[in-house]
């Protein structure tokens, strides 16, 4: 906990942390001001550490470690929304570059410089990138830097950069297969064509090189090849051969009717956002919402699967074990919009996650996630208010008559059965439970060797808000206007009417980001502090708001043909709205349903504040003077 946690004061301002605790035998953790090396990782929850100045050793608790600090300043990368496209492709190509080392638990010199000489690099440049991207395990960490460029680093002008992708695109991956050697000299005669620099021919077959082996069979005529290869079989799929390797996420209705808090009185079904692993067929996270999915829920499903869960499991009120965090390699996703927002796809990117979209028309891509989520549902069906699953099931059965839950109730249960139940139960297509396949893929038995416990996220917070949907805007001397409201505060002055250094006479634009639950603040990234601060309504006189009723105010106002929108006119509008939803409750389903929906945005809990909204980011003494480490960790901006 931090100190701002002893307060119990909610977060107005901090600076964003992506660091994650690594917890493998040899590594360095801290508990409280004590440097510790991990000596053995006793399971989930449990560690031995050997003090380092002491060489005591003693059990620690998983959750109470933190990464330790170095005297090194992290230099502070751009926000991903102002990152150029080449600069995306060369962080992206070094990827490609380095992925196929980033699964071994050792990798050798040999290793390294075999990879370098495949690819055309130095082993030293491979081994730079190998170390900037696993300080933060994120593609960011390989977005080349501004500083300048020295010798050796090889980098492309952007035209060149534009017709290698030119030749890739529309005459290497064609059905008529040319050689590497062909597509060398393509570019070259088109780079003295357009009167561009060319490219050196290694750095041209370094770009072919890491053309993925999917993208590459397919794109040259390959596709019955590409099909056997990375298809997967029924009850198969390709490369979840380890936890967290591949995680499917899809949205259903919940086959329930639940109550309201107040009446409990019948107000409709909620929507289940699920993710689970693949391999261990494990829960990883879920998001239970009256609100439709939505790019929100992606973002609350993502957050809870990669964050810790113990505080959820107190909020809920169930004792059981969810030892699930981290990082998953790929999320695998149906074609819905609110999988394939720009933020979503970028802030996966920014987590080296690969994003996978199940191909149109072809359920078998699905069979696991919808398996679970039909396993979930039907143990819904013995609770009061069930729908079922058919009308034929649901025959002489009055779900609203029956319905008694409330959502907190239902949520609770559901976490029960997830822990409890589905977790335990012997899964027949691995022929154990999840929970026990997961304890073979982490931690190893005779047979398989386990992969390590996950890296654990240090700050909630951070990880939430990089999912959650961001704006750029520019700061106006009455603030900035995000959708129609206005928003301002002291953090905001500085950067009024700001200009764009890269644009004169231009105006710079500024991240942000809200939670469309509550509306009535928004998070300003300072570009110079490299904080976020928590900017309010310029009209302190509004009300919280989620942006669902918003858009009912504005919907309000333009039938009654209210033209240019004001403060004074959203607020009579909510108001209005708010009375007439109060006085409808007790009469109607939709009215119970509304005011339930406002409740739980209140409420503000998240996956980042599962009890209160408070920090969770401890102050961590540097052990640089002790000659522990020297890693050249580099800090990032807002992912946006």
């Amino acid at each position: 906990m931090s100190e701002n946690d002893e307060t119990n004061l909610p977060v107005d301002a901090f600076e964003p942390n992506r660091e994650r605790v690594k917890i493998d035998a040899g590594a360095f953790v801290q508990q409280g001001n004590t440097v510790y090396r991990i000596a053995q990782v006793l399971d989930f929850e449990s560690i031995i550490g050997i003090a380092v100045e002491t060489g005591r050793s003693t059990p620690l608790a998983v959750a109470e470690l933190r990464p330790v600090a170095t005297d090194k300043e992290p230099a502070a990368a751009p926000d991903l929304t102002e990152i150029a496209d080449p600069d995306w492709r060369e962080a992206e190509r070094r990827f490609a570059a380095i992925q196929p080392l980033l699964g071994r638990y050792m990798v050798g010199r040999i290793e390294v410089a075999g990879r370098a000489k495949e690819i055309g690099v130095d082993t030293a440049t491979l081994y730079r990138w190998l170390q900037r991207y696993r300080a933060t395990e994120s593609v960011v960490a390989l977005i080349p830097k501004k500083r300048g460029w020295r010798t050796g680093q090889g980098r492309i002008p952007t035209f060149a950069e534009g017709v290698i992708d030119e030749v890739i695109r529309d005459f290497y991956l064609t059905a008529q297969r040319p050689s590497a050697q062909k597509a060398v000299i393509e570019v070259l005669r088109r780079c003295q064509q357009h009167g561009i620099d060319a490219p050196s021919p290694s750095t041209i077959r370094a770009r072919l090189k890491a053309i993925p082996e999917r993208e590459r069979l397919r794109g040259r005529g390959y596709k019955e090849k590409a099909k056997n290869k990375f298809l997967p079989a029924a009850g198969n799929f390709p490369n979840a051969d380890y936890p967290l390797a591949v995680v499917q996420i899809d949205h259903t209705p919940a086959d329930i009717i639940l109550v309201d808090d107040i009446h409990r009185k019948p107000i409709g079904r909620p929507w289940i956002t699920l993710a689970i692993d693949v391999y261990s067929r494990m829960v990883v996270g879920y998001y239970l919402s009256f609100d439709a999915p939505s790019e929100t829920s992606v973002a609350m499903c993502v957050a809870q699967a990669i964050l810790p869960k113990e505080e959820w499991l107190l909020l809920h009120k169930v004792e059981a074990q969810w030892p699930v965090w981290g990082i998953p390699r790929m999320i695998h996703v149906d074609n819905g919009s609110d999988f394939r927002s720009d933020n979503f796809k970028q802030s996966c990117l920014a987590y080296g996650i690969n994003l996978e979209f199940r191909p149109v028309k072809q359920p078998r891509y699905g069979g696991h996630i919808e398996r679970a989520l039909g396993s979930l549902l039907k143990e819904i069906h013995d609770l009061p208010g069930t729908t079922f699953s058919s009308i034929k099931d649901k025959e002489g059965y009055d779900p609203e008559k029956h319905a008694t839950m409330t959502k907190t109730e239902f949520e609770e249960w559901l976490v029960a059965l997830i822990c409890k139940v589905y977790h335990e139960r012997r899964h027949s297509t691995i022929g154990m439970s999840p929970l026990r396949k997961w304890e073979i893929g982490i931690f190893g038995n005779g047979e398989v060797q386990g992969v390590g416990l996950p890296q654990r996220p240090v700050d909630r917070l951070t990880v939430l808000l990089d999912f959650l949907p961001s704006f750029r805007r520019t700061i106006q001397t009455f603030g900035v206007t995000i959708e129609g409201m206005t928003y301002y505060a002291e953090a905001l002055r500085p950067w009024i009417n700001a200009e764009d250094k890269e644009a004169p006479g231009k105006k710079r634009e500024f991240v942000f980001r809200r939670d469309p639950r509550d509306i009535s603040a928004v998070w300003f990234r300072d570009p110079s502090l490299n904080q976020y601060f928590k900017i309010p309504f310029a009209n302190q006189s509004l009300p919280a708001m989620s942006v669902w009723e918003y858009d009912q105010a504005k919907e309000k106002l333009r039938r009654e043909g209210a033209k240019a929108l004001n403060d004074v006119q959203i607020l009579q509008a909510v108001t209005e709205l708010r009375g007439k939803v109060e006085e409808a409750t007790e009469r109607t389903k939709k009215a119970r349903r509304q005011a339930q929906r406002r409740r739980e945005h209140e409420k503000n809990i998240s996956p980042a504040a599962p009890i209160l909204p408070v920090r969770s980011t401890p102050p961590t003494p540097s052990i640089a003077s002790l000659g522990l480490l020297d890693i050249d960790t580099e800090d990032f901006g807002d992912i946006a």
